[in-house]
């Protein structure tokens, strides 16, 4: 008899990468059957239906951690979704069947209807300071995975394991594929690469930092600069011999080993990967991020790594070009050696030995 794997969580790219990066490690193996439960309109539905695995999309509600008229009408959101989701699991026998949320609220009522009716939950939190939603399932959980050892310290000893971030199986290559950028070789290019990235949609605080030293930074590197749909026209009026302007990278992590030096937002997922790629980088954490996450995060790579954390409110003040140089001599042989254990491995581990 097939044992069944539920995932959810969602909202965000963060919540969404690692559950995929279990999910294509899992259908190699034959036992389990996988499905997922989302939200309705979340990123996770379109994502998770290009894999071809059965969604189940309920109804979700923000949770928020200051008084609100929203909250009333996410409140009756999350008590639907709660009901929705304890018919959705009620199909599934209890003894086959386990729950892996990786966060987000869309994961509150299908971790808690998981509990009502016995079901085991698994949780992995992507952050090194917890989320809201993790933490209210964290109370019901039977297994809790976190990425950093920081994180450690919000949850039940007993039940708590550090493993790291489920990366991409790329970042684990040490090969690189070839990029190719408005039909340029970007493994071709001869003098320093320099990749910069406020994330999928660009930051403008991240693409104004370039603009301003942009005729610097063009004496000594080529800048691959990912800034975003909102902001593409305008920069790339400024794409020249040495610098190239893109609104999104396809193969993030080909150009991650590829640079010499990498500025960029301290997202939970971007940091695990330059982590385990042994990438020295300048991080510019979101000021406006919950509980300042993304700065807890870029302080564990300058703990591991040295990495450089930069406030938003510095930026005017920097010695931009010092430090790229600074980060540069750092970054000479810097692939991972693959002698790492993997995130996905340690937790796959884990449910297989649930199931045993």
């Amino acid at each position: 008899m097939k044992k069944n794997i539920i995932f959810t969580g969602g909202g965000s790219g963060g919540h969404l990468m690692p559950a995929i990066s279990l999910i294509l490690k899992l259908e190699k193996i034959n036992d389990f059957n996988i499905s997922y439960i989302g939200g309705r309109n979340g990123i996770e539905r379109k994502e998770i239906n290009k894999l071809g695995i059965k969604y189940y999309p309920v109804f979700t509600g923000k949770l928020r951690r200051y008084l609100s008229v929203e909250n009333f009408i996410d409140l009756f959101k999350v008590f639907i979704g709660l009901i929705q989701s304890v018919i959705i699991l009620s199909f599934y026998k209890s003894k086959n069947t386990l729950i892996f949320s990786t966060g987000g609220f869309v994961s509150v009522p299908v971790v808690i209807a998981g509990w009502i009716i016995r079901k085991k939950i698994f949780i992995h939190e992507q952050t090194s300071r917890v989320g809201l939603a993790n933490k209210i399932c964290s109370r019901f959980a039977t297994k809790i995975f976190v990425s950093f050892s920081d994180s450690l310290q919000f949850f039940p000893k007993g039940k708590t394991i550090l493993s790291g971030n489920p990366l991409r199986e790329e970042v684990y290559k040490t090969s690189v594929l070839k990029i190719i950028i408005d039909g340029i070789v970007i493994n071709d290019i001869k003098r320093p690469v320099l990749f910069v990235t406020g994330g999928g949609n660009g930051a403008l605080i991240l693409n104004e930092l370039i603009k301003r030293n942009l005729m610097e930074l063009e004496k000594k590197y080529f800048i691959v600069h990912q800034v975003g749909k909102k902001f593409i026209d305008e920069y790339r009026l400024l794409k020249s011999e040495n610098y190239l302007p893109v609104e999104f990278v396809d193969q993030i992590i080909d150009l991650f080993k590829i640079a010499e030096v990498i500025i960029s937002r301290a997202g939970a997922g971007t940091v695990c990967e330059l982590i385990s790629l042994r990438k020295k980088s300048i991080f510019v954490p979101l000021k406006i991020a919950q509980k300042n996450e993304q700065y807890h995060n870029a302080m564990a790579a300058q703990k591991e790594l040295g990495s450089i954390v930069l406030n938003e409110d510095d930026l005017l003040r920097i010695d931009l070009i010092g430090m790229l140089d600074e980060v540069k001599k750092s970054n000479t042989d810097s692939l991972m050696k693959n002698d790492v254990l993997k995130a996905s491995d340690i937790i796959i581990t884990s449910i297989v030995q649930y199931f045993s």
